[in-house]
Parts: structure tokens; C-alpha cells; sequence
């Protein structure tokens, strides 16, 4: 936050959401016990909770993963449907569902039984700088033609210039606390809002952030949270670059190894990754640091280039 300004007396935007649902290791338990008895008597331990989903670790090897608001309710069924299909021909884990549950012992929707998969995000364990071409090769073999009736995401892998207006939105409200939006920044973004769309629709992760990927001894290990899976503009993965690597030889590594892009792609990725930046250090100015760090690190890499 700028010197001598108060958070108290500038309007600050949504952050995490709250739950809408609340369940315990019991009720977890006892979902289980009705769709998955064979599961039931494994220890569980809550891990993680993000916007979306609630994160239980089940046993040594076994996640349960539940949506805690009903806009993660389809999210978590693409998951379910797609994730088997796409992951056999991904060069790294990703947490593909094992087990489906149903509605049951008064929680409302669908949920799954996942792999646990090891590591820390990267948010806290930061990847070497030799990791630049591992990205790069997962984002090369994810990105390929989706099927028709792939799923299509209305904040993820569409045109920039229809998260416009929110995103400058959330840019002038972070502009006001930090020093993050600098020319370079803003530049940037208005390149990327002129850049045209010249590539065709391919499967995306969509929100593919530092708290998303998983690292181990400096390694991606894995990546996490499909929510968002869709197809759409490639340069929403991309953005990752950005959001995942803090060493510029790093970042350069992988968009060299990344292979044939256009300038007008590589410019919708700095574009979105601009767009997280602000998203994530707006967000987490509210309530949660982890987030506003990794957004302002975005941004400030944004600036470094390349």
C-alpha cells in the first residue's frame, strides 16, 4: 500500500467468497459411507479450501474434493466428465477424479474422489528456473483442438475485450492502494485489448495461478483445480508464464519453448496476465495475503519483462 493511505478509507473489491455450505470431517464421513463404503473408514483431514472448493486429504493417497458454493457446482461435473479423458496424454499429475459422490447427507451437490497429489504451490515453493520449458511442454500438449461440446467458460478464454470493464475496474481500485500498475503495465493491457484473436479454440485450464500448480524440490509436480476448464484462447494459459515463473530467463526459456505463436498471442497472454495480477492483488488486499502477494508478483514480473 502507498505510504500514508489508508485501506479503511479506500473502497476495496470482492474477495474470497464466503462458503455457502459448511461440512465436517463427520459429514464427509457419512457421504462416504453412502456412496463409498470401501473409503469410509480412511482418516480425513482437511487440506485446503480455495473460492470454489473444499479440499479433504482421505487416507495417504485420496482427496475428496466438494464444491462450497453452487457456482462450483457444474464446474466440479466438467471436471468429472472431462479430467479422465485429458489427463493419460498430459506430461504431468493432475488430480483426475477416481470416485464420483451424489447429493446426500444434507450436502447438495456432486462431488469427487481425487488423487492426492504431492507438493506445494508454488506460491510457497517457487520453481527453479530451469522449470520455464516443463510449463512450457504441459501448456503445448494441453493446448490442442477441444470437442464441440467442450465446455465454454464466460470469464475464461474469451475475447479480453469482454472482461474489459471489470478488469480496469479492479486495475484503478489497485492502482489507488499499490505502486504494482506502472507504464509498463498499462501499456501492456491496452496492446492486448488491439491485439487481435487469430488462433482457434483449444482446451484450456483457465485459471492457472501459483496457487493451482504444485511444486517439489523446485519441480512442477502437478496441476490442480480444473474448475475452469474450458476451451477457448489459448493466451489465457499462457498468462501463467507470468504468474508461475520469477526468474526472467525462466520466463523467456518458455515462451521460446513453447513453439510457434503469434505476436498478437503472445500479447493477449501479457493482456491476461495483467488481467490476473489485478484480479488476484485486488482480491487479496480484502482477506487473503497469499493471493495478493502472488497477484502483485504477477504484476511486477509484467514490468521486468521479457
Amino acid at each position: 500500500m502507498r505510504t500514508g493511505e489508508s485501506a479503511a478509507i479506500v473502497a476495496l473489491g470482492p474477495g474470497t467468497p464466503a462458503a455457502e455450505v459448511e461440512i465436517d470431517a463427520e459429514g464427509v464421513r457419512a457421504l462416504l459411507a453412502q456412496y463409498h463404503p470401501d473409503l469410509a473408514d480412511l482418516p480425513i483431514q482437511r487440506a485446503d479450501s480455495g473460492w470454489d472448493n473444499l479440499l479433504w486429504r482421505l487416507g495417504d493417497t485420496l482427496a475428496v474434493r466438494m464444491p462450497r458454493r453452487r457456482a462450483a457446482a457444474t464446474l466440479i461435473e466438467h471436471e468429472q466428465r472431462w479430467l479422465p479423458e485429458i489427463a493419460p496424454r498430459l506430461p504431468l499429475p493432475i488430480p483426475a477424479p477416481l470416485r464420483v459422490g451424489l447429493p446426500g447427507a444434507g450436502y447438495p451437490w456432486r462431488w469427487s474422489v481425487v488423487p492426492w497429489l504431492r507438493g506445494q504451490t508454488a506460491d510457497i515453493a517457487i520453481p527453479h528456473a530451469d522449470q520455464g520449458s516443463v510449463l512450457a511442454a504441459f501448456l503445448r500438449t494441453l493446448h490442442v483442438p477441444a470437442p464441440a461440446e467442450a465446455p465454454q467458460n464466460p470469464v475464461r478464454g474469451v475475447p479480453l475485450l469482454q472482461r474489459r470493464a471489470a478488469t480496469e475496474e479492479r486495475l484503478a481500485r489497485v492502482d489507488r492502494l499499490t505502486d504494482c500498475i506502472t507504464p509498463v503495465v498499462r501499456d501492456l493491457w491496452e496492446q492486448a485489448l488491439d491485439a487481435p484473436m487469430d488462433v482457434t479454440p483449444t482446451w484450456l485450464h483457465g485459471d492457472l495461478h501459483s496457487r493451482n500448480v504444485l511444486v517439489e524440490d523446485g519441480a512442477i509436480c502437478a496441476v490442480i483445480d480444473w474448475g475452469d476448464l474450458a476451451q477457448g484462447d489459448c493466451a489465457t494459459d499462457l498468462a501463467s508464464i507470468w504468474n508461475l515463473l520469477p526468474d526472467a530467463t525462466a520466463r523467456a526459456a518458455a515462451i521460446q519453448e513453447y513453439g510457434p505463436a503469434s505476436l498478437a498471442t503472445w500479447q493477449r497472454a501479457r493482456g491476461w496476465a495483467v488481467l490476473f495480477g489485478v484480479m488476484l492483488l485486488d482480491s487479496g488486499l480484502v482477506n487473503d495475503g497469499r493471493l495478493a502477494a502472488a497477484g502483485e508478483a504477477t504484476l511486477r514480473r509484467l514490468t521486468e519483462g521479457p
